[in-house]
């Protein structure tokens, strides 16, 4: 199952305890399903858990059955409702009048309180919408074909807290987020923590992954960075040591060559605490440059 199903799924899940939200819910379901229409009401979906719960909702919502129940258990279940009387009652509720009414506009006078709106939403997503795996990428989008409707939600969600971007394709007019935090906010809002911690669960992953990456390539460079700097510094050893004996050079300075040429591999961190005493980074490092001007004197 993917994780838009599973999503799905779990919002599914939630109880129908007010009317008010059965209803917005119910809304945002018809709004983004196929066809709600002077003559129709049609929500087709592949989805078991939102086929179940269905006839439930509009139910307890409506106390409507559909006229049409889907034919097969499983592929695309296809849900109708064609009397004119509950055609009737569900334009009646949400202030629709079939004779003036050209193009769908959500009312916002029927989701003035948050907790219809959040149906709201729930329901929209069940029905024209989907969420990418997050171990992937981060996409969630809510579809539909009525334009004003799709403006209308963008307004909805703003006034929600929700920054949602849009798009129009084909005649597909949709709202989305890209941003994860804002999508896990949707999902929790809607009903669906558990799908909202998986995704913040395979961020972290991704970040700590990302961090470890970033880390390794760091010290990579730095090693390389290491290992180009001791080859340097033992070419220069190499030529001092063919114009003189290394013994010659000042104490300080034919300990740091004698360290180098016996320790070809190890940091100036490491070779400053070789020396006897032992010494900083820094001053190891001054050393070796001192070696490097007799060389280029």
């Amino acid at each position: 199952m993917s994780f838009s199903s599973e999503t799905k799924a779990e919002l599914c899940r939630q109880e129908i305890l007010r009317k008010c939200c059965a209803q917005a819910e119910c809304y945002g379901i018809l709004l983004y399903a196929n066809r709600f229409g002077h003559r129709e009401a049609r929500i087709i979906t592949e989805s078991a858990d939102l086929a179940a719960r269905l006839p439930i909702l509009f139910k307890r919502a409506f106390h409507i059955t559909f006229d049409r129940l889907p034919e097969e258990e499983s592929g695309k279940r296809v849900f109708s409702v064609t009397d004119p009387d509950k055609l009737s009652q569900l334009w009646a509720a949400f202030g629709y009048d079939p004779g003036t009414s050209v193009a769908h506009h959500i009312n916002f006078a029927v989701l003035e309180e948050d907790h219809c709106r959040a149906a709201f939403f729930r329901g929209a997503f069940l029905a024209g919408g989907s969420v990418t795996d997050p171990s992937k990428s981060y996409h969630l989008e809510l579809t539909t074909t009525h334009r004003s409707v799709d403006r209308e939600l963008l307004t909805l969600l703003r006034e929600a807290g929700f920054d949602p971007k849009s798009a129009d394709r084909g005649g597909v007019h949709m709202a989305y987020f890209k941003r994860s935090e804002d999508i896990a906010d949707l999902l929790t809002a809607m009903g669906a923590p558990l799908a909202a911690m998986e995704l913040m669960n395979a961020k972290a992953e991704k970040d700590l992954r990302g961090g470890v990456n970033r880390r390794v390539n760091c010290d990579a460079h730095n090693l390389d960075k290491a290992v180009d700097a001791a080859q340097a510094q033992l070419e220069v050893i190499r030529r001092l040591s063919e114009r003189m004996d290394l013994s010659e050079l000042p104490p300080k300075l034919a300990e740091a060559a004698k360290l180098r040429l016996d320790n070809p591999d190890l940091t100036l961190t490491e070779l400053s605490a070789l020396c006897q005493p032992p010494i900083t980074k820094s001053s190891l490092s001054h050393r070796l440059k001192k070696l490097g001007e007799l060389v280029e004197g």
